[in-house]
């Protein structure tokens, strides 16, 4: 009786999987995210259509899913939750259908051709983790309700045209752990509210026409306490280092480079137990460099090239500039 009554409970048990992988198998995809995909379809050419097969981007029984798009299972519907369609040639204004795909987590469309600005709509990808459009040729100013993508981890918009300032909304991402801005034409100064977010680790901001010192920059108190990276060379940086920078005690690698910057260097900056790369060059600092950092357990690289320093002064680490598209790059 007990190995009947087994056999039946496991036979049950059988069917009730077979059942619901069916009951997977055969979800339908969400209209709202169906219309959303066809319609970027139409807009983004050949490159991407001819592996988009079918009216379902999820796929079905007979097609898989579209490449670059993932799909996930919620209630009784399939939804988008990744987009990566990346090196494609992609040409045209960011598609505003992409703002419909409410469940998103993943968008990547990082190494195409895409102009035009990033749409205020982005603000409705509540639950974005990744956005990547680095190296297309967005332009005009970012939105504030890019602000409001409050799960946002990592923002990638190296390596376009964008302009204006930078907006203070970003310090309502406190999800955010790395911000590359590098490579664009951002104005004005950095909003020192970006110092609250307090899992920062990675702030690239290089190679812009940003104005302001690192004293406005750490004007919060307790500021950036998890930052490890800060790029803030080839721009416009005025004023000296001052000593709350040792502040930052998780701070790896900080470049100044190319910036009018003036004064010594402070002796505190030396105390930043894991500072590896300092690169100072070609602004107006001046004075000798502290002892300390030619002691520093690890300081493998300061770079100090094209300032007023006394004459007395080495640099760590061996340095040559190559140029490479107008990248300066140190080896």
């Amino acid at each position: 009786m007990a190995l009947h009554l087994s056999l039946s409970l496991s036979l049950i048990f059988r069917i009730c999987a077979l059942l619901l992988l069916i009951n997977v198998s055969f979800s339908k995809t969400l209209k709202r995210d169906v219309k959303a995909l066809n319609e970027i379809k139409r807009l983004v050419g050949w490159r991407v259509v001819y592996s988009w097969v079918g009216d379902d981007p999820c796929g079905d029984k007979h097609l898989p899913p579209w490449s670059g798009v993932t799909c996930s299972k919620v209630d009784n519907y399939r939804v988008v939750v990744k987009l990566e369609v990346y090196s494609m040639s992609i040409v045209g204004n960011l598609p505003t259908a992409v703002t419909r795909l409410l469940d998103l987590t993943v968008l990547d469309l990082h190494n195409n051709k895409l102009t035009g600005p990033i749409p205020p709509e982005i603000g409705r990808l509540k639950r974005l983790k990744t956005l990547n459009l680095r190296w297309n040729k967005l332009q005009h100013a970012l939105p504030p309700e890019i602000g409001g993508l409050k799960s946002l981890t990592y923002l990638y918009l190296s390596f376009n045209n964008f302009k204006g300032e930078i907006p203070k909304e970003l310090s309502n991402l406190h999800e955010l752990q790395d911000l590359h801005f590098q490579e664009n034409h951002f104005t004005g100064r950095i909003p020192a509210e970006l110092g609250s977010l307090q899992k920062l680790r990675h702030l690239d901001v290089g190679s812009n026409n940003l104005v302001g010192s690192i004293s406005d920059l750490l004007s919060i108190e307790g500021c950036f306490p998890a930052l490890r990276n800060l790029f803030l060379n080839n721009n416009y940086f005025t004023g000296g280092i001052p000593n709350k920078l040792a502040n930052l005690t998780n701070l790896e690698m900080l470049y100044l480079s190319y910036n009018k910057m003036t004064g010594a260097i402070p002796s505190a900056l030396a105390n930043i137990p894991g500072l590896t790369y300092l690169h100072l060059d070609h602004n107006l600092f001046s004075g000798s460099i502290p002892e300390a950092f030619y002691k520093h357990p690890n300081l493998k690289d300061m770079y100090i090239e094209g300032n007023a320093f006394k004459t007395d002064v080495k640099a760590i680490g061996a340095h040559k500039v190559l140029k490479l598209s107008n990248i300066d790059i140190l080896v």
